[in-house]
């Protein structure tokens, strides 16, 4: 279950235009600092991720399921179920008893606590980041670089070059 803050933070992405893995990604991080926290464990950065993902579909974050191919069925269709669940579409099947819910709860929970906090560490994260944008196209990159500085404002792409400058900076002294 996401907290307040990080569904009030999706929301504020949202009144800001920003995209829909913009919002999602409050719910990633709220995932990533749980786990650094040492609340639970992840196997991966993509599972850290995945449940992220997972609970954004389900506070309503209008997100896309991953294309076919990309990903297993599984995947696909549990994304699809997690949009539903969002959008409180009436399925035909009916949900399981409050019973029934706790349990797999309790379950999956002592699951992700028997894990590492190691697969949301900083290392982890920054390999898979690099990972992923290495898949995609430059023209992709470049385009959501593009987009991120539209959206970003004055005031935050004036932080930004800042900040640029100081990661510069320190890694001409290395």
């Amino acid at each position: 279950m996401p907290e307040k803050k990080t569904i009030k933070r999706a929301e504020a992405d949202k009144r800001a235009g920003k995209a829909p893995s913009t919002q999602a990604g409050e719910f990633v991080k709220e995932q990533v600092d749980k786990v650094r926290a040492g609340k639970h464990g992840v196997k991966s950065a993509k599972q850290a991720i995945a449940i992220g993902l997972s609970e954004a579909r389900r506070a309503g974050v209008a997100l896309k399921p991953p294309k076919k191919g990309t990903t297993s069925e599984a995947t696909r269709k549990k994304a699809e179920k997690d949009s539903a669940a969002g959008q409180h579409k009436s399925t035909a099947k009916k949900s399981a008893s409050t019973e029934t819910r706790a349990k797999r709860s309790r379950v999956s929970e002592s699951v992700l606590k028997r894990e590492s906090g190691a697969g949301a560490s900083h290392a982890a994260m920054s390999k898979q980041a690099k990972s992923a944008a290495a898949k995609r196209p430059a023209a992709s990159r470049s385009a959501a670089a593009k987009k991120a500085a539209a959206t970003k404002g004055a005031a935050g792409r004036s932080a930004a070059a800042k900040k640029a400058a100081r990661t510069r900076a320190a890694r001409a002294h290395h």
